[in-house]
């Protein structure tokens, strides 16, 4: 993301959002893949947006870059002649609202710190956009029911940045572990971590909503989900953090927590800003599927136990990569009418299961989950 400065002036003047549940006025016509693509415009110039997402729009078939919102200048300047946009479709945050009057623009992907994905998400909405947002959804339950609200009254699709999800060997240990490759799933773990720098966005609990629970945990938890293909019934949290370190002033660093799902299945989960590990293991009743690394940009590497023989599983390259494959499903979603797979009810589940971590981790006791 850019500088703490452009970051607090994106919020400057913002104001709650008391929106009522609202119902889908309208039908989707299905349109040609063949005669457009979807316009998308990008909502926050940082690293993830610039390094990211924008550079894989070539490799989208429904998908082009259309529009770019920053409150720096510079990034518009740049980026906009790096991707040819024309400053006619470059937008500060005050000229967000106008994007409603863009029609080459369909969708936005909010690329902001999470304190922002409410406002920005339902704002876009508002503005007749379907929406795209970086995970954590939202820093709440109620910002979430929010979003998903005004969706819904807007008719607009709203999809969370779920990643993984199209990325090719997280897609077959879905299916895999689901299948019952191995057996019966008994058993996961998920750990995700690095050594978080100092005087990132990320450590201000205002901006952040919380620490690495907000941030690289939530693919501990998501893959847990996504590999069982269940809800859980109760989850269980313990933080460890040094107080000492500046970095953690308002933030949490370690969370360990446990999830037990329905079926039985027990997943084994950490969340880090201190140290650096990437991946998770499920074990059934007749061997395990390994990921390591699980879900970082590029390199998902699996190894499968069965029947005491352990051998990786490769995959041939993917057309698209998981990002390309990302923007073009919002957008084959668009077209058909489709309802997205990491549709605005998966971040909620997350975030509920988020709020749960935090409350047991306060109170040091499980916390039964409820829908």
């Amino acid at each position: 993301m850019g500088s703490r400065r452009e970051i607090l002036g994106i919020g400057a003047g913002m104001a709650a959002a008391g929106l009522m549940p609202g119902f889908a006025s309208r039908a989707f016509a299905a349109e040609s893949r063949r005669d457009r693509k979807i316009g998308y415009a990008v909502v926050g110039l940082g690293y993830y947006a610039t390094r990211q997402i924008m550079p894989n729009f070539t490799g989208c078939e429904h998908s082009r870059l259309v529009a770019l919102v920053s409150g720096t200048p510079a990034k518009l300047e740049q980026y906009g002649t790096q991707y040819g946009i024309p400053k006619t479709h470059r937008y500060s945050y005050a000229q967000f609202d106008s994007l409603r009057d863009n029609p080459d623009i369909d969708a936005v992907y909010i690329v902001l710190p999470n304190s922002l994905h409410a406002e920005y998400s339902i704002r876009a909405a508002q503005a007749g956009k379907h929406v795209l947002c970086e995970k954590p959804m939202a820093t709440s339950v109620a910002e979430c029911q929010a979003m998903i609200a005004a969706c819904r009254k807007a008719g607009k699709k709203l999809m969370i940045g779920y990643r993984s999800r199209f990325e090719p060997y997280n897609r077959l240990a879905i299916e895999l572990a689901r299948g019952g490759h191995v057996g019966p799933t008994r058993f996961i773990t998920a750990e995700h971590g690095f050594p978080i720098q100092p005087g990132q966005w990320r450590l201000d609990k205002a901006l952040s909503g919380g620490g690495s629970m907000m941030d690289i945990g939530i693919y501990s938890l998501n893959a847990a989900r996504y590999l069982t293909g269940e809800e859980p019934l109760e989850v269980s949290a313990v933080e460890s953090t040094d107080r000492s370190d500046p970095r953690f002033a308002t933030v949490e660093d370690r969370i360990g927590f446990v999830l037990h799902f329905p079926s039985g299945i027990q997943a084994n989960c950490i969340s880090s800003y201190s140290s650096a590990h990437n991946g998770y293991r499920v074990t059934g009743t007749q061997g395990w599927i390994a990921m390591e690394p699980a879900t970082s940009y590029t390199g998902q590497a699996m190894t499968i136990r069965k029947d005491g023989v352990i051998a990786p599983r490769t995959l041939p390259p993917a057309a698209r990569n998981q990002f390309a494959s990302q923007l073009d499903h919002l957008a084959e979603c668009v077209l058909t009418g489709a309802t997205p797979i990491v549709s605005g009810e998966e971040g909620l589940a997350d975030m509920r299961i988020i709020e749960a971590i935090y409350r047991s981790m306060v109170e040091r006791r499980h916390i039964g989950l409820t829908a």
